[in-house]
């Protein structure tokens, strides 16, 4: 086939279309290779650079999969490949900038590598104006698709190949599920497993809703069977990823099977740890605390994002529940969930925060004890109903409010890691520690990061360690006798 006869029609996202939300049928897919496709790597080599979250990190593991299985060759260096994709994260506008620089550098391997294809993968394609910026001034950009459409990877590959023309394919749609991706995972005892896809919360500041598509959970065999063969490769750990993973199983039309069901279930397949994230308030439910009750494999640390403590941004938010039944929540936990350990996630300066508003989320701070948070001054998104919002807050002033919250932040963080000193934990051991190759470093039960010195053999596996210092950010311990 001539050139000439190759006609790439670009498609790109609608807000419009991705805000479309119905009650039918989710489609399931079997991901199936074309045989076409299988050799087109040979010789070629890829890099995959991941931006944001748990699901953009499982994304790119499927990438990877795909890209390896039609011949493709993993590689760390720019200057060595042939394939670089870029899988974005659009939560907020720095996190977007940061990648239009990095298309920048990258275009530079262009010129000694004229064959190089750079895409642009995940969350940041799905949004309009993205798209129109690279169709009118990233130029270097020769490949662009969204987070519906991985599993087509190897026919855009074959298609910029073949027509060395740009293709850019984003479905602004609520999405199907698509089983039996193959994945090239980068931990060999810790995995992602998505459960669910996309979020129906629409929260007025969350971009989310628009680039995952409509919230909808995979069958339970599937998920069983993929952590049964996760067991049998000898896995310590899962992570169970949603955009909302406590809604898992609502959307079923003929089941009543929540996320407390698929705990319990996943407790039988052997797995020595399950942890779950992102949780949201409004649909924790009792089943779910009682399986994190009841069941040893599932870690006591809840990652359990509030936004704010004041009714009236919550309100704003469109978060749907308020600060007193988000603490009925928290209270539950405590009271079923021996010792449990709860982070968030917290917006300041949220369009006309008042200090009053500021205050109040302060006093929720203290009032849950939180031993961590992800921290954030509101950034504005284009497309969610919180970018027209007036708003009255200087800069100045969401920079002190900040400050100020990281300051009680980070006291109940040193204080969840002090009530460990002496005592004597389970850690599953990650690696040789980032400051120290002698020393190692893995993680408790209640996700807290320690580090101690031992043989690297023990890497990859659950020892004890007796906590002997506890700092602001980690711990410190001592491998207990009978682990070495």
């Amino acid at each position: 086939m001539k050139k000439d006869d190759i006609k790439i029609e670009h498609l790109v996202p609608t807000f419009k279309d991705a805000r479309r939300r119905t009650r039918g049928d989710v489609d399931n897919i079997n991901f199936e290779l074309d045989p076409k496709y299988l050799n087109l790597g040979i010789g070629k080599k890829y890099l995959i650079q991941t931006y944001g979250c748990q699901a953009n990190e499982a994304d790119s593991e499927v990438m990877a999969g795909i890209l390896e299985k039609i011949g493709f060759e993993k590689t760390d260096s720019p200057e060595t490949s042939d394939l670089i994709i870029l899988n974005t994260c659009a939560i907020r506008e720095n996190a977007e900038n940061r990648i239009w620089g990095e298309i920048g550098r990258l275009s530079h391997y262009q010129k000694t590598n004229p064959d190089l294809i750079i895409g642009l993968a995940g969350c940041m394609p799905q949004e309009p104006g993205v798209v129109e910026r690279i169709l009118k001034k990233q130029h270097a950009v020769g490949l662009v698709f969204g987070t519906h459409n991985i599993h087509l990877l190897p026919e855009y590959i074959y298609d910029a190949y073949l027509s060395k023309e740009r293709v850019i394919q984003v479905y602004s749609k609520e999405g199907e599920i698509i089983e039996n991706l193959p994945k090239i995972r980068n931990h060999k005892f810790k995995a992602w497993v998505n459960i669910m896809y996309g979020c129906d919360e629409f929260c007025t500041y969350c971009i989310v809703p628009y680039t995952r598509g409509k919230e909808r959970s995979r069958l339970p065999e599937d998920i069983i069977d993929e952590v049964k063969k996760l067991v049998s490769e000898g896995y310590q750990e899962v992570t169970l990823l949603g955009q909302n993973v406590n809604a898992y199983g609502k959307d079923f039309i003929d089941l009543e099977y929540t996320l407390g069901d698929l705990l319990f279930d996943l407790d039988k397949t052997g797995i020595p740890r399950i942890r779950f994230t992102t949780s949201h308030p409004r649909d924790l439910d009792l089943k779910t605390i009682l399986a994190m009750k009841e069941l040893k494999s599932v870690m006591p640390h809840l990652h359990l994002p509030v936004q704010s403590g004041s009714n009236e941004i919550l309100r704003r938010m469109n978060r749907k529940y308020t600060k007193e039944v988000y603490m009925e929540k928290v209270n539950l936990l405590k009271e079923h969930v021996k010792g449990i350990s709860i982070t968030t996630d917290i917006i300041v300066g949220f369009p006309n925060e008042t200090t009053e508003d500021f205050n109040q989320t302060l006093d929720l701070v203290k009032e849950a004890n939180f031993e961590g948070a992800y921290t954030f001054i509101y950034s504005k998104r284009k497309g969610t109903p919180a970018a027209t919002f007036p708003d009255d807050v200087s800069d100045e002033v969401k920079k002190e409010r900040l400050l100020k919250l990281n300051e009680f932040i980070n006291a109940g963080f040193k204080k969840g890691n002090e009530r460990f000193l002496n005592e004597v934990l389970d850690v599953l051991v990650d690696g040789p520690s980032e400051r120290d190759e002698e020393v190692l470093a893995g993680y408790t039960p209640h996700n807290k990061l320690i580090n101690f010195k031992g043989p690297k053999s023990l890497i990859g596996q659950i020892v004890k360690v007796k906590v002997t210092k506890a700092l602001t950010w980690s711990l410190q311990g001592k491998l207990c006798q009978d682990e070495r």
